[in-house]
Parts: structure tokens; C-alpha cells; sequence
């Protein structure tokens, strides 16, 4: 029983690296190679999976049990967050327009700052004075790795800031708008509820910013319809991440998902280099080893500071 528990663990981990290298190394083949430069309509496309797919996770195949909305002030919680966790997906599709993935990994391992300046401003809640130390090495490394990116762009690395802080804004605004026991749902839950909204926000808006892009899609479908499975393919791996994301929590800790993720950061940056043979130079790596060392020394204050 145990090598059978193993085995899944293994397998629930791999899925989870597979799918979140997967999304992000097809996001940036479809916006830079492939020339479909959508990314609010790809992020509909990702949101929408997500909403159907979490349906069918939950009240079909009963993945985890349902949880239901029990007021308006909570649906109203929840679509603040979906609203903030759509901006942080289009701000990523953006960027990754504009940068490599190498230097975009980067910029994300920030979110630890972020998540700190957010957690005070809201919460008025202080860490050790350890805990802020160790992100120093964190924002160094972004700035190092900034000046030494060959691919530098200035309106991306804006989007790929902002697309970060959203993250972790997102993350501190879950766990004061549903701190109660009556509000908290789970991440599956919370998804089914969030991407609707988002969905509802993003259509118009890809509409109005990207104009034809349905006819466009259309278009590109009868000239190639390899289009069609890409964005089917890409949006079903969107819904992946977060169901894997879950199951990898639930079967293994939040901490080693932590630890996990900081790994993958770094599978992500070598995969992305070998695909797509951006320049990196010898400066953006340092910078990027020393924004991974800082989370990790990061993380590890945070789990002796509990």
C-alpha cells in the first residue's frame, strides 16, 4: 500500500510539473511563435475551460464535495477575487508576449515580496524581522537578472510585475474576505465560483481590446486547424494546474508544494531555454539563482517563525 501511495504522489507531482511547464511554455509559443496575439481572449479561452471543468469535476465526477455560496456579501467576496485572479492571468499571457519565460519565471519568484507588502498594508500583520531580510535576495536578483536580460522589455516587465503582485494580492485578500469558518472554501471551490466571473468580465473586454479576435480565431481555424486544438489542448492544461496544484496539497503539504514550486521554477527556466533558444547571459542567471535562493531561505524563515 505504501509503494502504491508512492507511486500516485509521484504521479500526482508529475502531472502537476507537466501541466503548470506545459501552460506556460504553450502561452508563450501561441503569443510570440505561433503569432496569435490574443492573450485576453487565450485567458477567456483558460477561464472558460476552468468554469466547465470545474462543474464536472465537482457536481459530476465529485472530486471534492460541493461547497455552496451562502450569502450575497460572500459571492461578492468571491467575485472581487475572481476579478483580481483574472487580471493576474492576463497580465501573465501578456507579458509573456514581450519577454522569454526565462525572465518571466523570474519576475514570478518575487511573489513572496509582494505577498509580505500586502500582508502588512492589509492586515497590519509583521513578520520576524529575519523573515523581511530574506527578501532582500529576492528583489536583488529580479534587478540583477533586469539589467542583465538580453530580451528586456520595458511594457512586459510592467505586465509581468503586475501580473505578480495580483497574485499575491489575490492570495492575502483569500484569507481576510473568507476568514470565517462559514466562508472558506476550498481551492477547487473556489475556482468553480471564480471562473465564471471572470469569464463574464474577460469577453467583453477581449471584444472591445481585441477587436474580430473571434473572426480572427475562425479565420486562422480554416487555414490551420491545429489552432483550434492548441487553444482546447492549452485551456484543458489551465484547468490541470489547478486541479494538480490541489491534489499535490492535499496529498503531500503545503510546504512541499512550496518547495516543489521553487524547483519547478527553475525546470521551467531550462526547458524554456532548450525549446526556445533564447539569448540568456551570464548576469540574468545569477540574478535568477539569487531570487531562488532568497524564497527558499524565505520559505524556511516563514516555517521557523510558526
Amino acid at each position: 500500500m505504501k509503494v502504491t501511495g508512492r507511486i500516485f504522489t509521484i504521479g500526482l507531482i508529475s502531472a502537476w510539473y507537466s501541466s503548470n511547464i506545459g501552460v506556460l511554455l504553450l502561452n508563450k509559443y501561441l503569443l510570440s511563435n505561433y503569432g496569435f496575439r490574443y492573450p485576453i481572449f487565450l485567458t477567456f479561452c483558460h477561464m472558460t475551460a476552468c468554469s466547465i471543468l470545474s462543474y464536472i469535476a465537482i457536481l459530476w465526477l465529485k472530486v471534492v464535495p460541493m461547497q455552496t455560496i451562502r450569502s450575497r456579501v460572500q459571492f461578492v467576496k468571491i467575485s472581487s477575487l475572481g476579478l483580481i485572479f483574472c487580471l493576474s492571468v492576463v497580465g501573465g499571457n501578456i507579458s509573456l508576449r514581450y519577454l522569454p519565460v526565462s525572465f518571466n519565471q523570474a519576475v514570478g519568484a518575487t511573489t513572496p515580496f509582494f505577498t509580505a507588502v500586502f500582508a502588512y498594508l492589509m492586515t497590519l500583520k509583521r513578520e520576524g524581522w529575519i523573515t523581511y531580510i530574506t527578501l532582500i535576495p529576492v528583489v536583488t536578483g529580479v534587478m540583477i537578472a533586469s539589467g542583465g536580460e538580453p530580451s528586456f522589455h520595458l511594457f512586459g516587465f510592467i505586465m509581468c510585475i503586475g501580473a505578480t503582485a495580483a497574485r499575491a494580492l489575490k492570495t492575502v485578500l483569500q484569507g481576510v474576505l473568507l476568514s470565517s469558518e462559514g466562508e472558506k472554501l476550498n481551492s477547487m471551490n473556489l475556482l468553480l465560483y471564480m471562473a465564471p466571473v471572470a469569464v463574464a468580465f474577460l469577453l467583453p473586454t477581449a471584444l472591445i481590446m481585441e477587436e474580430d479576435v473571434v473572426g480572427i480565431t475562425i479565420a486562422l481555424a480554416r487555414n490551420d486547424v491545429r489552432i483550434l486544438w492548441y487553444l482546447i489542448f492549452n485551456s484543458a492544461l489551465a484547468y490541470l494546474v489547478n486541479l494538480t496544484n490541489f491534489l499535490v496539497t492535499k496529498h503531500t503539504s503545503a510546504l512541499t508544494l512550496q518547495v516543489l514550486g521553487n524547483a519547478k521554477g527553475a525546470v521551467a527556466v531550462v526547458v524554456s531555454i532548450l525549446i526556445f533558444r533564447n539569448p540568456v547571459s551570464v548576469t540574468g542567471m545569477l540574478g535568477y539563482s539569487l531570487t531562488v535562493i532568497g524564497v527558499i531561505l524565505y520559505s524556511e524563515a516563514k516555517k521557523r517563525g510558526k
